[in-house]
């Protein structure tokens, strides 16, 4: 039986299904008797009657799960699971008055039976249906209340979006109609809302219709149809809004109307959204005791979010900065609900300090996301450039060995391909240490590696700094007219970072099939519009490219065979061998370097490094998908 906590709505439908049970019951013996009913069936009309019927089905819709939801939000599922409590209800009652009649009375007539349970059946789930159509009945008269909406999109989250906006009129919106490209929903009403066109058509619709507001609500279209839409609004001057990306959606609320919100850049990029089916691949973190450095990051702690959604045993959250550490410790705690977090203060470059932490925390997984990233900082500071990029990630790694650690994950960039500056020096070097460990036969620990391209919102993403030039009023300032760069969100990076660790190749590099790189002044262009200004109002001004800065930045290496995974939009790559007893002495050799602060030592050997690597043997790109 399902739990059952007393509240005075329950308490307030249970006394309703107990009128509609009597009435049924009584309207049974009237329908069927055309005068008077006969002395031998009255004794089924008395109070004791009355109450073994009302009690025993009473009982059976509780145990059915009845009121365990608001009438308001009744589906097609709860009238079938309405359906067999009442058979079930009727069935019971009627065996137990056919097998201990009342004094002096007939058995039960089946036509009695069938009756009262037609009748039943009607009464219980017409009045669930009327109750959620008064509530949600489209607004009439000739003025709607609160702001008009225009929804484009009449699938699943429109119709969703639109029974919210009619359930809760606080929301102050009221959908005047629907866009959709499908030709069997045109001119149909759904949720009692016209379907007024097509895609076409909006132009028309929004200068016969001139709604106050237009909401996408298509969480899975992809950025070029999302593009024309603000395109067209934006002509007519009217606001457009959108439900989030179907990523975002996944762990959010369930109102799609409270989660209405303006349409951003990334929404209109125009590549589509790479689905990960975290469920499906994440068994292996499912009730596992998790570590990630650079916790606090935007990286770090969208992961530790995905990761806490999944069902990790443990959280363990490592990060030098200490706002950001409590900020992610107490979003988890506070917010989601996951307590068995561990925040630990601390460089993950620091040997003593990870070996203590590993030792009272043993893990079995490990995301290594801390890293220094900005390209500009980096080329001004080598030194912390290696010692927190190259060498606190061999420090963990190492530590990660000694602790028993199953599966190390390092997330890399695509600057690590074909790398001209420090941040891409760096982090190939970071590739190269994890590759060499992956490949080592007295290891057990799994190591792999995640690449991808610039992440949109991030705290080095060129998105906050554009959108702060245009909050001032401009100019927004774009280093190269024809710099190109690839993007993803946050979201999609986390995702990714999980699902590689689930392949778990030894030593593989998994990169994301990113789509056409994104021109940087497009970029800026595009969020002007979406500001609600023009390029006139703005400006935009040329500054030339900073230091250490490629035109276009690429996802291969020369040396790297490319090689597909399960996932379509998730490739691998494979090169030859990094000898490992070379690397261990380039890394020695820059550690004392650093160690000495012989800042032009230490750029000029990482250059030598990553110019002539050590490799032995050939590419081998095996079968690894697990």
């Amino acid at each position: 039986m399902k739990s059952f906590p007393i509240s005075r709505r329950r308490i307030w439908q249970l006394v309703f299904d107990a009128a509609l049970i009597a009435a049924a019951w009584r309207l049974t013996f009237f329908l069927c008797f055309d005068k008077a009913t006969p002395i031998y069936y009255r004794h089924l009309l008395s109070w004791r009657v009355f109450a073994v019927v009302i009690v025993v089905k009473l009982a059976v819709f509780v145990a059915f799960g009845f009121y365990n939801r608001w009438w308001r939000y009744v589906s097609t599922r709860d009238m079938w699971g309405a359906a067999r409590g009442v058979t079930v209800a009727c069935l019971i009652a009627d065996l137990l008055l056919y097998a201990f009649p009342p004094a002096h009375t007939s058995h039960l007539p089946k036509r009695i039976v069938a009756l009262d349970y037609l009748l039943l059946l009607a009464f219980v789930a017409g009045t669930r249906l009327l109750a959620r159509s008064l509530i949600e009945r489209p607004p009439t008269g000739l003025v709607a209340h609160g702001r008009e909406v225009l929804v484009f999109g009449a699938g699943d989250a429109g119709q969703l979006t639109v029974r919210e906006m009619q359930r809760n009129r606080h929301l102050g919106m009221t959908a005047i109609g629907f866009v959709d490209d499908d030709p069997r929903k045109q001119n149909v009403r759904i949720q009692g809302i016209r379907v007024l066109g097509t895609t076409d058509d909006l132009a028309r619709i929004l200068r016969d219709n001139r709604p106050d507001e237009v909401l996408i609500a298509m969480p899975s279209a992809p950025g070029e149809v999302r593009r024309k839409i603000v395109e067209l609004t934006r002509r007519e001057n009217i606001p457009v809004k959108t439900l989030p990306a179907l990523h975002e959606l996944i762990s959010g609320e369930l109102n799609l109307a409270v989660r209405i919100r303006p349409v951003q850049v990334e929404d209109v990029l125009g590549r589509q959204q790479v689905e990960v089916d975290l469920d499906e691949v994440a068994s292996y973190v499912r009730d596992r005791a998790v570590l990630v450095t650079g916790a606090g990051g935007s990286i770090g702690s969208e992961l530790c979010r995905q990761l806490a959604r999944l069902g990790v045993g443990r959280l363990i959250l490592v990060e030098q900065g200490e706002t950001v550490l409590y900020e992610i410790e107490r979003e988890l705690v506070d917010e989601r609900n996951f307590t068995a977090v561990i925040p630990v203060l601390a460089d993950c470059g620091d040997r003593s300090k990870m070996r203590q932490v590993l030792e009272r925390y043993p893990p079995d997984i490990v995301f290594h996301a801390a890293a220094y990233k900005h390209v500009p900082m980096l080329e001004a500071n080598p030194l912390q450039a290696v010692a927190n990029n190259v060498l606190a990630t061999r420090a963990i790694a190492e530590v990660a060995i000694e602790a028993g650690v199953d599966r190390f994950v390092l997330i890399s960039t695509d600057k690590a391909a074909k790398p001209q500056n420090l941040l891409g020096q760096s982090k190939a070097l970071c590739e190269w240490i994890v590759e060499s460990f992956a490949l080592r036969s007295d290891i057990d620990t799994r190591f792999v590696a995640v690449r991808f391209g610039n992440v949109l919102a991030s705290s080095g993403s060129v998105i906050p700094i554009f959108r702060r030039q245009i909050e001032r009023g401009g100019p927004v300032t774009v280093t190269h007219p024809e710099m190109t760069r690839f993007f993803m969100t946050i979201s999609e990076a986390a995702s990714l970072v999980v699902q590689a660790g689930s392949m778990g190749g030894r030593g593989q590099i998994y990169v994301l099939d990113m789509g056409k790189p994104v021109k940087i002044l497009d970029l800026a262009r595009q969020m002007i519009e979406l500001s609600g200004h023009t390029e006139d109002d703005v400006g935009i001004r040329f500054v030339g490219a900073r230091a250490g800065e490629k035109l276009h930045e690429e996802l291969w290496n020369d040396d790297e065979d490319v090689g597909p995974t399960s996932n379509a939009k998730i490739m691998r790559a494979a090169r030859p061998p990094i000898d490992s007893v070379w690397l261990e002495e380039q890394l020695d050799a820059l550690a004392r370097l650093v160690a000495e602060a012989d800042t032009l030592g230490v750029t000029a050997k990482l250059r030598a490094i990553i110019a002539e690597p050590h490799r032995t043997g050939s590419a081998v790109l095996e079968d690894t998908l697990h």
